[in-house]
């Protein structure tokens, strides 16, 4: 005969014990390790050298100040010095023309060579591994090279230009006032073009092969199923690249000193060349960070403006 186990009484079910559970304190200090380290690295590279330049920005801080520990607080001198000084209006319209166009240049290259790359085709992979080279080089390595390329008597672009009789004479890339801008912005193109690219990839690899499939059947191909298909469902990602781009051309210094140092007589001014010179040039240190709280206003804007996107990015 088979035995028959006794059912469990109501006592004996009170009796076992109830499951583990994590105590809240414990998730706290859980996330809390989580977070500090985060935190005490923003604080200390961020947050600190941001509120240090707000501070210097309202002092009169010189060299002396690093020998007497004095920086009298001259309230809003600095800016006031900083937006009377004849080159704040230049460099300002500098930086604004150098980022727009910049940015232009980037996106629309780097759109074109994310569809290049999005079909496939022999040596794909490491003809895309080869784009990413300018966005792996120093900046300062990258100016060497375009400055030997600029250069008006033996540089390769001039040859070239006058080998096609585009130019009958050497052009002063770099020592014209008229062309340093113009080779400034090619410079940072070149440099900027991997950015773009690699991220509007990505964004083009998300979109469904059978929507284009089903617009041919529409008649819907080649540029009309780019603007109706690929543009509308790419626009989150070029919303954040574009932004992106913003933030980070705005604040393009190396580059700039690297070619030109903010010359020939001043024609590659922007606001981080002033802010440099300002500081480590003339040593008016409260000058040049009230260059560069500018500046921060400037990024602050297009952060914001990112965040939004970002947001919408996510949400859609």
């Amino acid at each position: 005969m088979t035995a028959v186990r006794p059912a469990s009484t109501p006592l004996q079910a009170d009796v076992l014990p109830p499951p583990r559970r994590r105590s809240g304190r414990g998730e706290r200090t859980a996330r809390l390790l989580f977070v500090v380290p985060t935190a005490v690295y923003i604080a200390a590279y961020f947050g600190y050298p941001l509120v240090k330049n707000l501070l210097m920005s309202f002092q009169n801080y010189t060299t002396a100040t690093f020998f007497t520990g004095e920086a009298p607080w001259v309230g809003f001198q600095n800016f006031s010095r900083a937006v009377h000084s004849n080159l704040f209006v230049p460099a300002l319209g500098h930086t604004a023309l150098f980022t727009a166009v910049s940015i232009v240049g980037q996106f629309i290259i780097g759109m074109a060579l994310a569809v290049f790359f999005s079909r496939r085709f022999p040596l794909n992979k490491f003809l895309r591994g080869l784009l990413l080279l300018p966005w792996l080089l120093p900046s300062v390595a990258s100016s060497a090279v375009w400055r030997s390329i600029f250069e008006q008597d033996n540089g390769i672009l001039n040859r070239v230009l006058e080998g096609v009789g585009l130019i009958d004479e050497p052009i002063g890339w770099l020592t014209s006032t008229s062309w340093a801008l113009t080779a400034v912005i090619i410079a940072n193109v070149w440099a900027g073009i991997p950015f773009n690219a690699t991220i509007l990839y990505g964004g083009l690899q998300e979109i469904s092969e059978d929507l284009y499939e089903a617009a041919a059947l529409d008649g819907a191909t080649g540029w009309r199923a780019f603007r109706h298909i690929t543009l509308p469902l790419l626009r989150p990602v070029i919303s954040v690249v574009l932004v992106l781009g913003v933030v980070y051309t705005v604040k393009t210094l190396d580059g700039i000193l690297a070619l030109t140092n903010g010359g020939p007589s001043n024609a590659t001014q922007t606001i981080p060349v002033r802010a440099y010179q300002e500081s480590f040039v003339n040593f008016s240190f409260g000058v040049g960070a009230a260059y560069n709280t500018f500046l921060i206003l400037i990024s602050l804007v297009f952060a914001v403006v990112y965040l939004r996107a970002n947001r919408r990015a996510v949400d859609e």
